[in-house]
């Protein structure tokens, strides 16, 4: 996909705000609430799930968008005390402007790691706690070379209908050879098609119910032990 054009802020049914893609007509997050989306898929059904023994646990994140999922899992690693290493791809970051603007709409309980996680540099590891690391790559998912022995994947890509080329069989297949035995992907998306097509590479996979007010189902994948 060619660099977003003209995204703008929209405040969502939670109250948390979005941006709209008015080129591709998409939201970066669900309009029935950004942040309840973010918390109950990546960090309720993913990072807190994580089967990982060791430490730290790696979590591999495809699209950084806003930094919404990464200043929540960070805000949760603090709470939990729990050793995290964050990686995040975004082959189009958003504009330092759009980003500043967005730090006023930030919640309070989080607004001070959603700043720090879009302040730091890119393509370097910032630490950002005591218990939470980024690492934010400007890279091309279709073709970099992925972290070994990631325990958590967020699969926050574009919508299938939107962004085709981030929803294939080869993509899936390089995160599942990536990952630990009994990581874990989680994505928005429920679609058969991609369900099944997880099944094939080798993930066990679940339909869980959504986040409130929003979709019915999401997916969770889990590579076996």
């Amino acid at each position: 996909m060619s660099t977003p054009v003209n995204p703008t802020i929209e405040t969502t049914a939670d109250g948390s705000v979005t941006l709209y893609l008015t080129d591709i007509d998409e939201h970066y997050h669900s309009t029935k609430g950004a942040l309840t989306e973010s918390r109950h898929i990546y960090i309720d059904l993913g990072w807190r799930n994580h089967n990982s023994t060791k430490s730290p646990v790696k979590v591999f994140e495809v699209g950084f968008g806003t930094g919404l999922n990464a200043a929540l899992t960070a805000l949760a690693a603090i709470e939990a005390q729990s050793d995290t290493d964050y990686i995040s791809v975004e082959l189009h970051p958003i504009s330092h402007e759009l980003t500043a603007a967005l730090f006023d709409y930030q919640h309070p309980q989080y607004a001070e790691e959603y700043r720090k996680v879009n302040s730091c540099p890119w393509n370097t590891t910032t630490r950002i706690s005591p218990y939470f690391r980024l690492t934010k790559l400007t890279d091309n998912l279709l073709t970099m070379e992925l972290p070994a022995e990631i325990d958590v994947v967020y699969f926050d890509a574009f919508a299938p209908e939107k962004q085709p080329e981030m929803w294939t069989r080869d993509i899936f297949y390089k995160l599942y050879q990536s990952m630990t035995p009994g990581g874990i992907l989680t994505t928005y998306c429920s679609k058969g098609a991609i369900r099944r097509m997880l099944q094939e590479i080798g993930f066990t996979t679940e339909r869980l119910e959504g986040p409130p007010g929003g979709k019915r189902e999401v997916l969770r994948a889990t590579k076996p032990l």
